[in-house]
């Protein structure tokens, strides 16, 4: 259960302490309190499982090591948590794969259009080998230490006007997406109007029209409770996206060795609880969307990717990303565009 440290609901109380120094992680040192932002919402499993880290961190370190947790974008939005951390005001974030991409390109290849077919070939991608070597490395010219990604789910549309059964449903539809500019650019190519909205502001917007619909997994739809003002969930599973846990890099590195070893023993933990989590969420999730009302269709995915061919999006970032980085990918994914 979360603690009172843990989630705090004040978010000008979290910027980071300055780090007191210690050599060891045990009773009598001096506590080293830290702070990490996200903007997933308390009842998304990426929060629940990093609040177990975090409480198991502070207890096996007899409260040397307290992280504070400020889910729901309390710290701000994800490119200004992404700020914050370059700068050190916040030692920790999780932020999505897609809008990291604003600032290190290479991170947000993991969400090219329809490019896995599954978990399997998805992990084996990003948890180690050539892909994920150069997602980090790409990562720490930044000064950000990467650990590996809590799952965020394949994605799907869900809208107030019509279901999105062909690729013509999209025309002119004005969506909800992150700052991303591989989405933005997928939609684009399919003749839809992508529009930036901080997710914490999404339900305020869908309810009033701003946007017609979202885009988003089945966990974050329901975490967020936009079905309450949207009717139609169509499973078109265009894109995955992924939650990178970072680290403000020389903050990390100023760390004895064994507090380094404790947390990232917790994350990595919390992780694995994550994605099992989450898929349990994702495969119960339909049903649970049904049951408040939503009206479900499945499309067949083939001409969606086939529109984004002729449309030159894979030609597009396979120049973006680079030969290499895209030859990585596509080990994982078979040949993606022409």
């Amino acid at each position: 259960m979360p603690t009172r440290r843990t989630i705090v609901r004040g978010a000008g109380l979290g910027l980071l302490l300055s780090p007191l120094p210690f050599r060891r992680v045990q009773a009598g040192a001096d506590a080293l309190r830290l702070s990490m932002g996200s903007p997933m919402p308390q009842a998304h499993p990426a929060t629940t499982c990093l609040v177990e880290a975090l409480d198991a961190i502070r207890a096996e370190s007899d409260g040397r090591i307290d992280i504070t947790l400020y889910p729901d974008s309390q710290l701000g939005n994800e490119l200004s948590m992404q700020s914050q951390l370059r700068s050190g005001a916040i030692a920790f974030t999780l932020t999505s794969a897609s809008s990291l991409q604003t600032l290190a390109p290479l991170a947000g290849i993991p969400g090219v259009a329809y490019a896995f077919s599954g978990y399997v070939p998805l992990w084996a991608a990003l948890d180690s080998g050539p892909l994920s070597e150069r997602i980090h490395d790409s990562l720490a010219k930044f000064g950000l230490k990467a650990f590996r990604l809590v799952d965020n789910g394949f994605r799907d549309v869900i809208t107030s006007v019509r279901p999105i059964a062909t690729v013509s449903d999209l025309q002119g539809l004005k969506i909800r997406v992150p700052p991303s500019p591989l989405l933005t650019s997928l939609f684009r190519a399919l003749g839809a109007s992508p529009t930036t909205i901080n997710l914490a502001e999404t339900y305020a917007a869908l309810q009033t029209r701003v946007a017609d619909g979202m885009e988003n997994s089945l966990p974050q739809i329901e975490a967020t409770r936009v079905y309450e003002v949207q009717k139609y969930l169509s499973r078109t599973g265009h894109s995955w996206d992924g939650l990178w846990i970072l680290a403000h890099g020389r903050t990390w590195d100023g760390l004895p060795a064994d507090a380094r070893a404790l947390i990232a023993r917790h994350f990595d933990a919390a992780v694995e609880r994550q994605r099992q989590a989450f898929v349990q969420m994702n495969t119960q999730g339909e049903a649970r969307l049904r049951a408040k009302g939503l009206v479900v269709n499945t499309p067949d995915r083939a001409p969606f990717r086939a529109a984004l061919e002729r449309a030159g999006y894979y030609a597009e970032w396979k120049g973006r990303f680079g030969a290499e980085a895209w030859t990585a990918l596509e080990r994982h994914t078979g040949p993606l565009g022409a």
